[in-house]
């Protein structure tokens, strides 16, 4: 019978903790970086050229059907391969920090499309047409009048989003990112596989946390976007 020791489980939470701060900075990369390009492939899709709005649909569909996992092995093993071949460019000494950030940023940046798509077509028409008819531009329209009721639609997928992207960066381990999830591996293989639960239950509590951070802001936002609406 696997035995359980509870204390265990705070007194291995400040060594896993340690490696939080990778886990946030990978997240919030990803997050800065993931949005550009998403916006970019929403903006792509709405667009009326037919050649790009299916190149942009065919990547938004290829990167949303491939599991996360595998996007990280053929980054991590295959970049460089494609890298040293078209450039002769040798990145074998890169941080494994980069070959995730790079997996995560071109999943995100598929599934944050479709949120901002979805959102902007959300937004009746009317209030682009009320923007332009008192002069102003396309672009002023969209940042003074659309751009919040853009942002205010969205925000519960983006909360979605950024969860699934926590979830999905965990499986940085696997490369042998030392990130909130391979601190936690660490520590069970330097206990030579014992107390591997209680391990768990350390990272799970961390992930909880961050989850119950974002949700909270979250919240609080959506809420701030709401006052003053009937």
């Amino acid at each position: 019978m696997v035995s359980y020791t509870p204390s265990y489980v705070f007194k291995f939470l400040p060594a896993i903790l340690s490696a939080l701060p990778l886990t946030l900075w990978v997240i919030f990369v990803t997050i800065l970086l993931g949005s550009l390009l998403g916006a970019g492939l929403a903006w792509v899709q709405l667009d009326s050229d037919r050649s790009l709005a299916g190149f942009a649909r065919g990547y938004v569909f290829i990167l949303r059907c491939t599991p996360p996992i595998v996007l990280l092995f053929l980054v991590f093993y295959g970049l460089p391969e494609f890298l040293n071949w078209w450039l002769h460019l040798d990145v074998d000494g890169w941080s494994r920090t980069i070959f995730v950030i790079v997996t995560m940023v071109l999943l995100f940046a598929a599934s944050i499309s479709e949120v901002f798509k979805s959102a902007y077509l959300a937004v009746p028409k009317g209030q682009l047409e009320a923007g332009l008819s008192i002069g102003l531009t396309g672009y002023q329209t969209f940042i003074r009048i659309l751009l919040s009721q853009i942002f205010r639609i969205a925000l519960p997928n983006i909360t979605t989003a950024i969860l699934n992207l926590m979830k999905d960066a965990a499986l940085a381990y696997t490369i042998g990112l030392v990130d909130v999830m391979g601190a936690g591996n660490l520590l069970i293989s330097r206990n030579l596989g014992n107390y591997s639960l209680e391990t768990y239950t350390a990272v799970a509590i961390i992930y909880w946390g961050i989850a119950l951070v974002l949700s909270i802001v979250s919240h609080l936002m959506e809420q701030n976007l709401n006052k003053g609406r009937v």
